[in-house]
C-alpha cells in the first residue's frame, strides 16, 4: 500500500498526473471553442485551471521534446538549447531527462510512482534511442523497464489511445477494445498502488495536425468521457488529480500546429488549491508534485 503524507493542506495519498500533447486554451470563451462538446474538460479548464506558459522566455513556437522535458524535469529545455525542439529529445536533453526526471526524483526520495503507459508492440527498452520520448527516457531511467501487454490485458496498464481502438491498425491483436469508463477504472487501480502515476495522452496533438474538424471531436470526446469518469472515481479527500500539456494546437481549428496559447493547469480533488498556487509555467509542474508530496 503507498505511503500517505500528511501536510497542512490535507491527507493526499495518491497524486494522478495526465500529460496531454497538444491541447491549449482558446483565447476566447470555453462554450465558443473545440472543447464546447466537451462538458468535462470545460468545467476543469474553466473552475479548476489556471493558465500556464509555454514559451519559457524563447523565441518561436513552442515544441513538444522541450516542453515535455521542462514538465516533467522543472529544467528549461528551451533555454538549455536556445531554441524549441519537436518530437523526440536529443542527447542534451536525454542527459537532462536521465538525471532529472519526476520519478527518479521521487524515488530517491522514498516515494513510489509508476508511468501507466502500456507499450505493447515491443519493450521500451528497445525503441531506438533516437525515437524515445520523454517520458520513454524518464521510465527507463527511473525503472529500467516499463509496462507492457501483460499488464494491459491485467488492467494494470492503460494504452496511449485510452479505448485500444488504434491497436489493429498497427498489426496488434488479441488485445480487446474497451470503454472509457474502463479504461478509467484501470487508471485509479494503478494510481492506488503508489504516490505519483503519469498517464500521457498525444492523440489530441495528432488530430490537431492532421484530423479533420470530426476527427478532432471524436478524439476530444473520448479524452472528455474517460476524463469525466476518473472525476467520478476519484476520492476528492486523499487523490488528487492533475493536468497538463506541453503547448496548444487543437484549440485553434484556424490552422494546422502548434500555437503559443498558454496550457491548463489543471487540479481537482485533495489540496486542489494549493496544487495550483504559485504555478505560473511549465516549469512549475515537477516542483509542485515533489512539494506536495514531500519530497522537495
Amino acid at each position: 500500500m503507498a505511503s500517505s503524507y500528511d501536510t497542512h493542506r490535507g491527507r493526499l495519498r495518491h497524486i494522478l498526473l495526465i500529460l496531454l500533447d497538444g491541447v491549449g486554451l482558446p483565447p476566447g470563451r470555453l462554450e465558443d471553442s473545440v472543447y464546447r462538446h466537451c462538458p468535462a474538460l470545460c468545467r476543469l479548464f474553466g473552475e479548476n485551471s489556471v493558465p500556464l506558459d509555454t514559451g519559457l522566455g524563447v523565441p518561436g513556437i513552442p515544441q513538444s521534446a522541450t516542453g515535455q522535458t521542462a514538465i516533467l524535469t522543472g529544467v528549461n529545455a528551451a533555454a538549455l538549447l536556445g531554441r524549441h525542439l519537436e518530437g523526440f529529445p536529443n542527447s542534451a536533453l536525454r542527459d537532462v531527462i536521465t538525471a532529472n526526471n519526476v520519478f527518479r526524483r521521487l524515488l530517491e526520495r522514498h516515494r513510489t510512482c509508476q508511468f501507466a503507459n502500456a507499450y505493447v508492440s515491443a519493450p521500451a527498452q528497445e525503441l531506438p534511442v533516437t525515437l524515445r520520448s520523454v517520458t520513454t527516457v524518464s521510465t527507463l531511467a527511473a525503472f529500467g523497464q516499463a509496462l507492457n501487454r501483460a499488464d494491459l490485458l491485467d488492467g494494470r496498464a492503460v494504452y496511449h489511445d485510452i479505448t485500444r481502438h488504434t491497436l489493429p491498425t498497427r498489426g496488434i491483436e488479441g488485445i480487446p477494445p474497451i470503454r472509457e469508463p474502463e479504461a478509467a477504472k484501470h487508471l485509479l487501480g494503478v494510481l492506488r498502488t503508489v504516490d505519483f502515476c503519469l498517464f500521457e495522452y498525444f492523440l489530441t496533438d495528432h488530430a490537431g495536425h492532421r484530423g479533420t474538424p470530426e476527427d478532432q471531436q471524436r478524439v476530444l470526446q473520448s479524452l472528455d468521457a474517460f476524463v469525466d469518469a476518473l472525476l467520478a472515481g476519484l476520492d476528492g479527500a486523499t487523490e488528487l488529480l492533475l493536468m497538463v500539456s506541453d503547448h496548444g494546437n487543437i484549440e485553434d481549428g484556424s490552422r494546422r500546429g502548434h500555437t503559443s496559447n498558454p496550457v491548463p493547469w489543471v487540479a481537482r480533488g485533495c489540496a486542489e488549491s494549493a496544487a495550483r498556487h504559485g504555478c505560473a509555467s511549465l516549469l512549475d509542474v515537477t516542483p509542485k508534485v515533489l512539494e506536495l508530496l514531500g519530497a522537495e
